[in-house]
């Protein structure tokens, strides 16, 4: 789900998405309830986004990358819906369900709010079977990963500089061309910038997926990674990019001279556009089960991070480290990848989450 506004001088005419110069309003694909939209340009003014009911229908595209979803993450779901195959709610479900959602990589904070919940709705509701009980476990997961849905906007400023980081292996450079190839996609200008200067292989890694996008990218071999950081963002402003997206060097958070370093690049970044970075993504490994949890804990502690892209959902990852995330970092996941295709990078849906880690 992208919005690009671009404000327009007055007296503003009101203008299309035809036009190359407006910033065109992106509507998502139609999900089967209502989500909040984008905003409008309706002359210079920015409206501020509502709720509007959309079509029940799925488009095939959507849902044939649910399926991926719901086979990536087919081992959790199973050990999960095995908790409900009995005929009563008794203490030995709890108990199963509760290791069910441990093994998911759920952590005890999360575990132990869901269950609490669960007994709730059980004494409140008069719940007795445990297919209604399985019911009320999606319904408690989709209000706690509520807080992760939220749109990536795009376009509020000229350009949205989106800084990216991960620790190494995590799939940043991948991640970054495919979100590079979304925002393409849906009319946005985007320029690269290569600031993990200390692998020559990020480089040409990030190069090919510029030469994919057909993109322009700034980079500098051995050049200092805050120095490119805002080369790029100056040549953004001067090019009239609507993105500006910086890749940096992959590191562990218990690399503090590394992690140091990014608080720099932020600092230099600011010197170009004092509002900059607009956007600080993590990408992390859905399959590093809680230490993605205190990847997000470090990250956002140096960086401030506004939202996560995570990747890799579709061989061995358990998925119940969002869970684990939205109790105690509840930072927004903009995109969930599913595979190493363009089309498996997608918006990430609380409801559709939930079920996938059910059904």
């Amino acid at each position: 789900m992208f919005s690009f506004f671009k404000k327009k001088s007055p007296p503003p005419p009101v203008v299309t998405p035809a036009v190359p110069s407006a910033a065109p309003t992106l509507s998502p694909p139609p999900l089967p309830s209502a989500f909040p939209t984008g905003g409008s340009l309706i002359g210079s003014a920015l409206v501020t986004p509502i709720d509007i009911p959309l079509p029940s229908a799925i488009p095939p595209e959507r849902q044939k990358w649910l399926d991926k979803l719901k086979a990536g993450l087919g081992r959790t779901a199973s050990s999960i819906s095995g908790v409900f195959v009995g005929t009563q709610i008794d203490e030995a479900l709890y108990e199963d369900l509760e290791g069910a959602l441990l093994m998911s990589d759920a952590g005890v904070a999360a575990t132990e709010y869901v269950l609490a919940e669960l007994r709730r709705k059980v004494k409140d509701s008069g719940i007795t079977h445990p297919v209604a009980l399985k019911n009320a476990l999606v319904a408690t997961l989709t209000e706690m990963l509520q807080p992760l849905q939220k749109p990536l906007v795009i376009g509020q400023h000229t350009p949205t500089v989106i800084m990216v980081t991960g620790v190494n292996g995590a799939g940043k450079p991948t991640s970054i061309g495919k979100l590079t190839r979304h925002l393409s996609d849906n009319g946005a200008s985007v320029l690269l910038a290569a600031a993990d200067t200390f692998r020559a292989a990020a480089r040409e890694q990030l190069t090919v997926w510029a030469d994919r996008n057909t993109v322009e990218i700034i980079s500098q071999e051995g050049g200092d990674p805050a120095a490119v950081s805002y080369a790029a963002v100056c040549a953004g402003k001067a090019r009239g990019k609507d993105v500006v997206l910086v890749d940096t060097a992959g590191r562990l958070p218990t690399q503090l001279h590394l992690m140091e370093e990014l608080k720099k690049i932020k600092r230099v970044i600011q010197k170009a556009d004092p509002s900059a970075p607009h956007e600080a993504l993590l990408v992390i490994d859905g399959n590093t089960g809680q230490n993605a949890l205190a990847q997000v804990r470090a990250f956002d502690d140096a960086l401030q991070l506004t939202g996560l892209i995570v990747t890799k959902l579709d061989g061995t990852a358990k998925g119940g480290v969002l869970a684990a995330i939205a109790r105690e970092r509840p930072i927004p996941v903009y995109f969930i990848g599913v595979g190493e295709q363009l089309a498996d990078l997608e918006t990430f849906n609380a409801r559709e989450f939930a079920q996938a880690l059910l059904s």
